[in-house]
């Protein structure tokens, strides 16, 4: 993309590349075909519902994290809604289940309370519980679902086979952002503890953090781990990659406001790590910066710092070729995906607005955030 398109965008922006998306569609489509899987979009780290036009054709359906999230897919995708929340609300029940079609429950005692009701709503609802294989190789322990009192899924001694007669299906989530020998592991794990349960099963779900569209992925064998659980089991396998739909195919823009000097040359930007990008901080993770370097590797080095009060609001030190001025544009890469669904309005920052770049290499401006947006989250 060229310089001048980012100079035409309001500041900041994030701005999708529509063929990059879509080269991530046709790799997932490739090991849908291949593999037999179904594949959902997990809206928790994409909802971006304005390309769901473009995403519509490749996936099933998405995965909702409870009611606001199953209602966008079921009023704005339009294809299978699959629900998990760790706890449901009494009031939430019946909207949920009217509206999904697979409903998974976190624990025995929430499925006891919340099945009958849901299923009574809805007949065609296929009823689910999370299990914990009390396994995972996940990076971070932040991220890591299956990590030692983790409230997240039931674990085989809390497993009540009295659910047996109701249950369709069993879902876990071990991954992030990891290879398929992770998932390999993983699986071997839930087979040993949970394997004498599966052949009653219609489906398992795979969960997420399968980082299927990242270069050096092994595609292979992903789809004959996939095939050989599902000839084993004779059941239906699916997928919630969030990162792997979104994964580089779009960036962040941003603008210098100003430059200062404190032993080190800082330059403060008009977006913020802590509100528009806060896996930089929580994860945390170094953003790439297009044109820059890692700091003393190019000329000139800057540490790029958010517009709020916060000390800790740095993206991180990088260097440049030149040095940088004032009004100069600062591309974040790889922005698409748990940025937008994070974001908040802190210190009353504005949101970046949100841009797509069309096949054709046109700029739609798709949502434009103002004083508006700020106000009516707050009373």
């Amino acid at each position: 993309m060229k310089n001048e398109t980012y100079n035409s965008l309001p500041s900041p922006c994030w701005l999708l590349e529509e063929k990059k998306l879509i080269e991530n569609l046709e790799t997932i489509a490739y090991v849908k075909a291949q593999s037999g899987a179904k594949v959902l979009l997990a809206l928790k780290g994409y909802a971006l519902w304005k390309s769901f036009d473009t995403l519509r054709p490749y996936l099933d359906g998405c995965c909702a994290s409870g009611l606001y999230e199953a209602r966008l897919a079921a009023e704005e995708f339009g294809k299978e809604v699959h629900t998990y929340s760790p706890a449901y609300k009494v009031e939430e029940i019946e909207a949920i289940a009217a509206i999904s079609h697979h409903m998974v429950f976190n624990t025995p005692s929430q499925f006891h309370c919340f099945a009958k009701k849901a299923k009574e709503i809805n007949s065609n609802l296929s009823l689910g519980l999370r299990v914990n294989p009390e396994y995972s190789a996940s990076p971070k322990e932040i991220y890591n679902p299956c990590g030692l009192y983790s409230r997240l899924g039931t674990t085989l001694e809390n497993f009540d086979e009295n659910l047996l007669p109701r249950l369709d299906g069993l879902h876990f989530h071990a991954l992030c952002e990891q290879d398929s020998d992770a998932l390999e592991a993983v699986l071997e794990n839930f087979d040993a503890k949970f394997g004498r349960y599966l052949s009653q099963m219609k489906w398992i779900n795979f969960g997420g953090g399968h980082h299927i569209t990242k270069k050096g992925y092994d595609l292979d064998k992903l789809i004959t781990l996939i095939k050989t659980f599902k000839t084993k089991y004779n059941v239906e396998v699916y997928l919630e990659p969030g990162e792997a739909i979104g994964w580089e195919t779009g960036v962040l823009v941003a603008t210098v406001l100003d430059i200062v000097h404190n032993c080190i040359d800082i330059a403060i930007l008009d977006t913020s790590a802590e509100a528009h990008m806060p896996d930089t901080i929580i994860m945390p993770y170094r953003a790439e910066v297009r044109g820059a370097g890692k700091a003393g590797e190019k000329p000139y080095t800057y540490r790029l710092g958010g517009n709020t009060c916060l000390a800790g609001d740095i993206m991180g030190d990088y260097s440049f070729d030149r040095p940088l001025q004032i009004g100069d544009k600062i591309v974040f890469e790889d922005q698409m995906h748990y940025t937008m669904v994070k974001a908040t309005t802190f210190n009353g920052i504005k949101l970046p607005d949100i841009a797509v770049e069309r096949r054709d290499g046109t700029i739609e401006i798709l949502k434009t955030f103002g004083y508006e947006d700020f106000k009516n989250r707050l009373s």
